[in-house]
């Protein structure tokens, strides 16, 4: 693999919320809702800009989760649920691992690539940390109710943990919908083809936490080459860089930027599912680069004695736990590659084989 250095920039395509919200039937309008869906059909991934979503908010939830993974491994594994595949609580470091490491399927996507721009391939567990905090309506009946477990606050955090995650959840949740409404318009659908199917979903506030002291080596993976699970996966802004996707899984590898006031969204293997491939979940990896140094070394100067901690804000949309997952008109059916399966089932399957989950694997077998 060559210098990080080596790889090429590349702006992604931008997304403004206020012409939606201002006429959603405008010309001008239609025209976002268009470029919501070629984004996420061209690169798997769109920023957008939402007024809702603010900067106070997100530097508000960046800082207590930096205080959270600051503590002591001890005492944050009080709020570990291994029993429900840590879908709520913290998920310890070195526990979740990219598939990749064992999908030939992923590992014919890397050989396929120029060798300057492939990812470092995953050889092991990721070295960082996640929480899991439920957002929105949950599902009252289900038969995955490990999907659905109670949420956990951490003692040290009792009188102010859930007012920060549902509000800055709340608002990323919303951002989500939103993206589905313009993208579902976009591919000549009604707005709320896709949003509906949400509704009960396993929604989840997930930021990870990667402790810079310890992996600040350029090089150092904190999230190895891998797919998001779910439907779409919205990012606030992190304070440090180190985010690279690749369009269509293919030969350009993109050193992620997002803007200040912007928000991140990528495609999940759901939404590849529901579109039958028109849109592909995107692979990506998160490493230590020159650029996530710098951003440590300002730090030092501009926030003294504070952790150095990398918290990305992923929140994860999902369909409904017992929609059934197949793609939808317009797009092409493909029951070779996608056929139909309970969201639940498929979502187990691969909590099992990033191991999450300790069963037998089951039911889709991509």
């Amino acid at each position: 693999m060559s210098s990080i250095n080596d790889s090429r920039i590349f702006a992604l395509p931008t997304v403004d919320f206020g012409l939606y919200f201002e006429n959603n039937t405008s010309p001008e309008s239609i025209h976002e809702c268009k470029k919501a869906a070629d984004g996420l059909r061209d690169y798997g991934a769109i920023l957008v800009k939402d007024p809702r979503a603010t900067k106070a908010d997100n530097d508000r939830f960046l800082d207590m989760m930096e205080d959270y993974y600051a503590q002591s491994h001890e005492v944050k594994m009080r709020d570990a649920r291994p029993d429900v595949g840590y879908q709520v609580g913290v998920t310890p470091e070195f526990t979740e691992e990219a598939r990749c490491i064992r999908d030939p399927k992923c590992h014919q996507i890397i050989d396929r690539m120029p060798e300057e721009n492939r990812p470092i391939r995953p050889l092991g567990p990721d070295p960082k940390w996640r929480f899991m905090w439920p957002i929105g309506q949950r599902a009252v009946e289900t038969r995955y109710a490990r999907l659905h477990p109670t949420p956990v606050v951490p003692e040290a955090f009792k009188d102010t943990w859930t007012d920060v995650m549902n509000n800055w959840g709340d608002q990323m949740h919303r951002a989500g919908l939103t993206v589905l409404e313009m993208a579902a318009i976009g591919f000549g659908m009604a707005s709320n083809t896709i949003r509906d199917m949400t509704v009960g979903g396993a929604h989840l506030l997930a930021p990870t936490g990667s402790d810079l002291e310890k992996h600040g080596k350029i090089g150092s993976i904190l999230a190895a080459f891998h797919y998001d699970l779910n439907l779409i996966s919205v990012h606030g802004k992190s304070r440090y860089p180190g985010l690279y996707i690749w369009p269509r899984n293919g030969n350009d590898r993109i050193l992620v930027q997002v803007p200040d006031g912007y928000l991140l969204v990528q495609a999940g293997k759901q939404l590849e599912w529901l579109t039958g491939g028109e849109i592909l979940a995107g692979y990506h990896e998160v490493i230590v680069t020159e650029e996530t140094l710098k951003a440590v070394e300002m730090a030092k100067v501009t926030r003294p004695n504070r952790p150095l901690w990398r918290i990305s804000s992923t929140f994860f949309l999902h369909l409904s736990t017992e929609a059934t997952l197949q793609p939808l008109e317009p797009f092409p059916k493909d029951d070779n590659r996608y056929p139909p399966i309970c969201v639940g089932e498929y979502v187990s399957s691969e909590l099992n084989h990033i191991k999450l989950i300790k069963d037998e694997p089951m039911g889709y077998v991509s």
